[in-house]
């Protein structure tokens, strides 16, 4: 006896139990056999005939109209079937995928995880928080033998795997760096050299790039198509912003970058983003810049961590706690 003839035979005694004596054992009698027959992968138009061959062996007098029904039934199972089974392989995908997703996220925390430097004249504060699982902005910090700390803040024009990957190019180009080239122009130059010809020409990159001295406490910068920051003038109380224009990484590897500087005081803050800082979206469109630096100034009092902190959650908390882009927000604070 064959596998389908067992499960016929199993099947029959169920129906015949429960038309007998309508008792709890043959219900769960059937649950068993439902999950026996997922397991062996038996379709539902086949649960469907071993339920008519059954029925007919144990009523043979049923009337002609419900043998019919029985045929029409079947006849729509097997196209339920044929779309269950798919149901079922893309689901099986779906999870093979997510798990994959899952290991390429937790790689990508740990290559392109930063430290945020101790510098005694500087508290820094930083949060990046992806839109999805896989993040397509990216920051770094870079301490050097003379106490100083370089910056670096991009955007990849695209999401998911593709800019993971892309960002970890970038991030080991910059490792790869001679220990000489710290001037921010000169980095985005070799980086834009090193995008050009490794990235797809679908894929744009923006970078923001500072170095702040600690000696002179002046703050260079160059940018390459990147959201312009802000400097909170301690003085003045007011802000304004990082003014900074470059062609975007990989357009062309002839590229030259402006650098730019700016003197920094006691209580002055730079503030560097990603443009899912400055283009959050609410049900009513984008909030306007001059929102933005209301929430900022709320928590200019606090350590720079806590201003990040903060800002974060009242932008969070605007968009219905689900962000609609990747949101990077840096915070460098002169405290002496």
């Amino acid at each position: 006896m064959d596998f389908r003839e067992v499960m016929s035979k199993k099947y029959k005694e169920i129906l015949e139990s429960y038309i007998k004596d309508q008792d709890e054992q043959a219900l769960y009698l059937s649950q068993k056999f439902s999950r026996k027959s997922i397991e062996y992968k038996v379709s539902p138009e086949e649960i469907i005939s071993i339920h008519k061959t059954a029925l007919l062996e144990l009523e043979p007098e049923l009337p002609e109209s419900l043998i019919l029904s029985l045929d029409i039934l079947l006849e729509v199972m097997m196209g339920y079937g044929l779309a269950y089974r798919e149901h079922q392989s893309l689901r099986t995908i779906q999870q093979e995928l997510k798990s994959e997703i899952e290991v390429a996220a937790n790689m990508q925390q740990t290559l392109l995880g930063t430290q945020i430097p101790d510098i005694p004249s500087l508290d820094i504060g930083a949060i990046s928080m992806p839109a999805k699982q896989m993040s397509g902005d990216y920051y770094h910090f870079v301490k050097d033998e003379n106490e100083s700390v370089s910056v670096a803040i991009a955007d990849i024009i695209g999401k998911g795997i593709p800019a993971a990957l892309c960002m970890s190019m970038i991030k080991y180009s910059m490792d790869s760096l001679p220990g000489d080239t710290h001037e921010p122009s000169q980095v985005l130059e070799s980086l834009n050299r090193v995008v050009e010809q490794n990235v797809d020409p679908t894929m744009f990159i923006t970078m923001f790039y500072g170095m702040y001295n600690t000696r002179n406490h002046t703050f260079y910068y160059s940018s390459a198509g990147h959201e312009p920051g802000f400097f909170y003038n301690h003085e003045t109380k007011s802000f304004e912003e990082l003014y900074a224009k470059g062609l975007l990484l990989g357009v062309d590897k002839k590229a030259k970058y402006r650098q730019y500087e700016r003197k920094v005081e006691i209580g002055d803050i730079i503030l560097l983003m990603s443009d899912g800082v400055t283009e959050c979206r609410t049900k009513d469109g984008f909030i306007e810049v001059e929102t933005l630096i209301e929430y900022i100034e709320k928590y200019i009092h606090l350590d720079a961590q806590e201003i990040a902190n903060k800002v974060y959650k009242e932008l969070e908390f605007l968009q219905d706690f689900q962000l609609r882009d990747d949101f990077t927000l840096i915070i460098l604070k002169r405290i002496r």
